[in-house]
């Protein structure tokens, strides 16, 4: 028996309005709120929200001085198409040069690591 069950997956950022339309033109789902915290309701999936952050100092990949903490794997039935959109709304590549793996790694508007996955 579990104790809880996932809510939220919450994300750092200086602009969560923004941010939750980026991921919102990746995975779909609706925008809702204004200000300091807004979520993107994700459908068959969990509520992904973006809290604003002063100062948000984002990861960089890979460091050990500033980890990730934790990513997205986002999965994808074309990696050249999806990355080809990803990058096209503001993702920077971190690590996609190797084109014989089933995952590829960037970055999001404020920073934070996320991979698009082959199913």
């Amino acid at each position: 028996m579990s104790v809880a069950k996932v809510g939220a997956v919450v994300l750092d950022c200086p602009d969560p309005r923004a941010l939750a339309g980026f991921y919102a033109a990746i995975v779909g789902g609706t925008v809702e709120g204004e200000g300091d915290w807004v979520d993107l309701s994700v459908p068959g999936g969990p509520v992904l929200a973006f809290q604003a952050a002063p100062g948000h100092v984002p990861p960089r990949w890979p460091a050990a001085d500033r980890s990730q903490q934790f990513h997205l794997d986002l999965t994808v039935e074309d990696l050249d198409a999806a990355e080809e959109k990803v990058l096209a709304l503001g993702a920077k590549p971190l690590e996609t040069e190797d084109r014989s793996r089933t995952f590829r790694v960037y970055a999001d508007p404020a920073g934070h690591p996320f991979c698009l996955c082959a199913c």
